[in-house]
């Protein structure tokens, strides 16, 4: 007879997923920063949406699995006529989001974009807010939505301030499902049982692997991962209200466990710890943090890592474009984020691998004085050979510095520094931008820029009249905060 029998006691759920549906159900927020932020992360997450909708690898993927369904109370997808499933909607809004890369971003530990988390929020708001009003019942507001950001902001940030899921080789779009399925849940009038059953159930999904953001197999799905994590979110979240059972001890289980499966075994630093010390890590709770200190990407659709970079070769254009043919070499100094993500040499195979390679995104402003979506596209690419012989000539080296600030919590930094040398021994000189113009230090230089962003994104989708409403409606925190979501949603159909 066996006496190997695994003890059958089933556990309390793990504190982790108690701490987010506490704070999903519990928090009120209180931060006119933090709402203010979110509104305008609002505009600027449309835009970017709006944006993508000219690029048809984007839009190939758009609308009903199946085509002519039709949805009662279907979720708009912005700037398309389409009435999907909330699932479906939030993978559609998710991928126009994300596409070109031009959304805002946090930086730590681990890294991501968590205004992607918009793609479930918008699309359970606005299938719930038609459906409240249909049964006679008050529709959710933009209020809903903006607090709703806040918050998926907050657990995605919070997690990735010292818990890296890259350094054991998975993607961090694991953290736009966690907080999708989080505040998806909280929106679709979740109890405490309920969404720790859809918490639990993110966990034991297997996991995105990041192969497809580094060379030599980056490709387009960088672009729709989030929306797919998103949706997933929504997904769960469904699953969990219609009373699925959770799975409690996700996290600690020993064995089966996500922490023994998939967070420590292949991390070096973890495994050497002892089991109870293998655990995610939390410098502080769950507030308003995220969205009050947000990056945003307001000059280039550019990886964030290579924003400054970007930035200090549009500074050094007018110095070396009648020389471009006579440099030498051309020195970035950067940070080891930038140099572990995103430094390539070799050929590049699509506009997605471009669009994460420091070397390709410091050329062409060095060239162009610019960097725009277009510059990525393989037409662009391939009458452009200068671009390629440039990188050639390029040296990449970390500062130290730039590296240990970049994780300092009261400066964040993502330093870069450009410097090109001529064949004739001149050089210009080393020009050094440390913190992008979308970051909490610039807010009063880049928000007046991310407004204009967004007027000229409302420009390649709506009339000048209807571009104006959306915009004065943006700009105007309590009127939007009050409007019905499926009204706000009325206004972006295409």
């Amino acid at each position: 007879m066996s006496t190997n029998a695994d003890p059958n006691t089933r556990p309390d759920y793990d504190g982790v997923l108690q701490q987010i549906a506490d704070y999903v159900l519990t928090y009120r927020v209180d931060s006119a920063e933090a709402l203010d932020t979110a509104r305008n992360c609002l505009m600027d997450t449309l835009g970017c949406g709006l944006l993508a909708l000219r690029f048809p690898e984007c839009t190939k993927h758009l609308g009903p699995l199946v085509e002519g369904t039709i949805v009662p109370h279907g979720a708009r997808v912005l700037g398309t006529s389409f009435r999907l499933d909330p699932v479906k909607a939030a993978w559609d809004i998710g991928a126009l989001v994300r596409w070109l890369d031009y959304n805002d971003t946090w930086l730590a530990a681990e890294w991501g974009h968590p205004s992607d988390n918009l793609g479930g929020i918008l699309a359970v708001a606005d299938h719930l807010s038609q459906k409240r009003v249909a049964q006679g019942e008050a529709p959710l507001t933009m209020r809903d939505v903006l607090e709703a950001m806040v918050m998926a902001h907050e657990i995605q940030g919070v997690f990735a301030l010292e818990n890296s899921f890259n350094r054991v080789g998975l993607d961090h779009v694991i953290l736009v499902k966690l907080a999708s399925t989080a505040v998806c849940a909280g929106l679709m009038g979740a109890n405490r049982e309920q969404l720790l059953s859809a918490l639990s159930h993110a966990f034991v999904d297997g996991q995105a692997l990041r192969t497809y953001r580094h060379a030599p197999n980056a490709g387009s799905r960088k672009s729709w991962a989030a929306g797919d994590a998103s949706s997933r979110g929504v997904r769960l979240a469904d699953i969990a209200l219609r009373g699925e059972m959770g799975i409690p001890g996700v996290l600690t289980a020993p064995q089966w466990g996500f922490y023994d499966v998939s967070f420590s075994h292949t991390n070096k630093d973890l495994a050497t710890k002892p089991a109870d010390q293998r655990r995610f890590s939390f410098p502080q709770g769950f507030g308003s943090y995220v969205m009050e200190n947000i990056l945003f990407k307001i000059s280039f659709p550019a990886e964030f890592h290579a924003q400054t970079a970007a930035e200090a070769a549009v500074r050094l254009h007018p110095q070396v474009k009648d020389r471009l043919e006579q440099i030498d070499r051309i020195v970035i100094t950067t940070h080891e984020s930038a140099i572990r993500i995103i430094s390539k040499t070799g050929p590049l195979a699509n506009a997605a691998d471009r669009d994460h390679c420091l070397q390709y995104m410091t050329a062409v402003p060095l060239i162009f004085g610019n960097l725009v979506a277009e510059h990525y596209e393989d037409d662009f690419h391939a009458a452009h050979p200068l671009i390629d012989r440039l990188r050639e000539k390029m040296e990449v080296v970390e500062d130290a510095r730039y590296t240990r600030e970049y994780l300092e919590p009261d400066k964040r930094s993502i330093a870069n520094a450009v410097q090109v040398f001529f064949k004739d021994g001149t050089s210009t000189g080393q020009v050094a931008v440390e913190y992008p113009i979308g970051h909490r230090r610039r807010r009063a230089e880049g928000i007046p820029l991310l407004e204009e962003k967004f007027k000229a994104n409302l420009a390649t989708r709506f009339a000048p009249q209807r571009c104006a409403q959306i915009f004065d409606l943006c700009k105007d925190q309590a009127r939007l905060e009050a409007t019905p979501v499926h009204r706000f949603m009325d206004m972006l159909v295409g």
